[in-house]
């Protein structure tokens, strides 16, 4: 059984992690604003520049070249938002990963202790119900690091393309010019 001071303890602790948590979000929104304000920003001075290379245009073929020129920036440029992007979500979403693997070891050994507390306390003639009772708990634990080795694989796959599809886009345009 826990003590009134090991319950508020709990809750305590539980109350940090979700304003720990809060502020990551917060941090996370913060950031996602300064790269979407800034990304406007680029896009309205590049428009304006845009438009007045185009006003200052003299025949068609010179149109044709700016028009071409103007698609690689472009492509670059999607590219590193969507980088920005994506390493903003993953900061974000790697410290809430952390801090629900820090409460799931907690509730893991708080978990085991109550069992063990339990199966000390255990009647006579109960062994392999008890025995049962710790071969389900083992398998659980091993089934939540299976799924936490495979959540971890499937995020550094997810990585690694979107590495290689920001290096494609960008590498694309450069070697269409050069033809």
């Amino acid at each position: 059984m826990m003590t009134p001071e090991q319950i508020v303890a709990s809750h305590k602790a539980n109350v940090e992690t979700l304003f720990g948590l809060t502020a990551k979000a917060f941090e996370g929104v913060e950031k996602l604003v300064e790269l979407n304000l800034s990304a406007a920003k680029a896009a309205l001075d590049e428009s304006a520049h845009s438009t007045q290379a185009v006003l200052s245009v003299k025949d068609a073929q010179e149109l044709l070249a700016m028009q071409a020129n103007l698609f690689q920036p472009l492509a670059e440029k999607t590219a590193a938002y969507s980088r920005h992007l994506y390493d903003i979500a993953s900061g974000t979403g790697s410290e809430f990963t952390k801090a629900m693997e820090a409460q799931s070891a907690v509730a893991q050994k708080q978990f085991a202790i109550l069992v063990e507390t339990a199966t000390q306390n255990a009647p006579a003639g109960s062994e392999q119900a008890v025995a049962m009772m710790k071969g389900a708990v083992t398998a659980a634990n091993s089934a939540y690091e299976s799924v936490q080795k495979a959540v971890k694989q499937a995020t550094d796959m997810a990585e690694s393309n979107i590495a290689a599809v920001t290096q494609s886009v960008t590498a694309a345009p450069k070697a269409a010019k050069k033809k």
